[in-house]
């Protein structure tokens, strides 16, 4: 028989994993209390007990995977830096001790089991500014960490260039890892033969990597680009005069439709105001015909003689 703590144990484990299923499918502003409620079997009241709020329940969803995560990985990091000190360190090493944890723990169903790559991956692309501040706000330590690491990996790359990159990077990594689709990719990539998880992360960061190390962008190669935006740019002028053109003819067909109709409307209203006039006119006379019947004189007697002698 289950005891009153191990019951409300139980409620708050199950509206943790229906919030963390809702956020990897729909993302934090999609995700409703009414939807938490429907997915974890409980009412709104069991919600407002635990958590009391949205906010705060996606704190512990966060918190109860992540925290575990980068405990793991700044201390794979220690490891590495003190194996591999100063610049000694390779981009390598540092992309590991990001990756190589949250795959150990995608393989411990009691820390998210497959399921938590995919939600590693929807809290790297969630943009709404909650989960992007609450990630600035809790982890700023951790990411400081690692760009450190990364910088010393990758002295030839400015600072600021090195932090977009990085974003980007990452952000990719972890949505490629984080996919339905790493399930139809892995077939073609091992052709039927067992790799291992290095194998895997290697492959796939291997394009990361590339893209962290390519040169800056020589004078050359942005005079092309901007060539390419001076004529894409043209040609959308160009769009869009046609399409003003365009808009200004419907216009004035359309006033001109407009004032057809309004003078027919005109033409209509008048002829049925000339008609009921008419109409009242003859009306008055029929009317007053019956109200003033015509006079009728009295014959005169030498008339009525006249007409009577013509006869015999």
């Amino acid at each position: 028989m289950k005891t009153g703590k191990g019951t409300a144990g139980d409620t708050k484990a199950r509206i943790l994993d229906a919030t963390e299923r809702l956020f990897i499918e729909v993302g934090y502003e999609g995700t409703s209390l009414r939807q938490v409620t429907s997915r974890a079997i409980v009412n709104l009241a069991a919600v407002n007990y635990h958590f009391r709020s949205k906010e705060i329940m996606m704190q512990a969803v966060l918190g109860r995977r992540l925290d575990p995560l980068n405990t793991r990985r700044l201390a794979v990091l220690d490891a590495c830096e003190a194996r591999w000190p100063g610049n000694q360190i390779r981009c390598e090493h540092v992309m590991g001790a990001l990756f190589v944890p949250a795959l150990q723990m995608a393989r411990e169903p009691e820390l998210g089991g497959p399921s938590f790559l995919r939600l590693l991956g929807r809290v790297y692309s969630d943009t709404s500014p909650f989960i992007q501040s609450y990630l600035l706000g809790h982890y700023a330590p951790v990411f400081g960490r690692f760009s450190g690491a990364f910088a010393r990996a990758l002295p030839e790359i400015p600072p600021q260039e090195l932090g977009w990159r990085l974003n980007f990077a990452l952000k990719a990594l972890a949505g490629v890892l984080a996919g339905d689709e790493l399930g139809n990719l892995l077939p073609a990539f091992t052709q039927g033969k067992d790799v291992s998880d290095a194998q895997v992360l290697a492959q796939l960061s291997a394009m990361v990597i590339a893209a962290l190390k390519a040169p800056v962008p020589a004078s050359q190669q942005l005079c092309a680009l901007q060539d390419v935006f001076v004529i894409g740019e043209a040609q959308h002028a160009e769009e869009r005069a046609t399409q003003a053109s365009l808009d200004g003819l419907v216009a004035e067909q359309a006033q001109r439709a407009d004032a057809h109709a309004a003078a027919a409307r005109k033409t209509r209203r008048t002829a049925r105001n000339e008609g009921a006039t008419r109409a009242a006119v003859t009306s008055m006379a029929v009317r007053g015909a019956r109200e003033h019947p015509p006079i009728v004189f009295p014959s005169n007697p030498l008339d009525d003689w006249m007409r009577t002698r013509s006869r015999t």
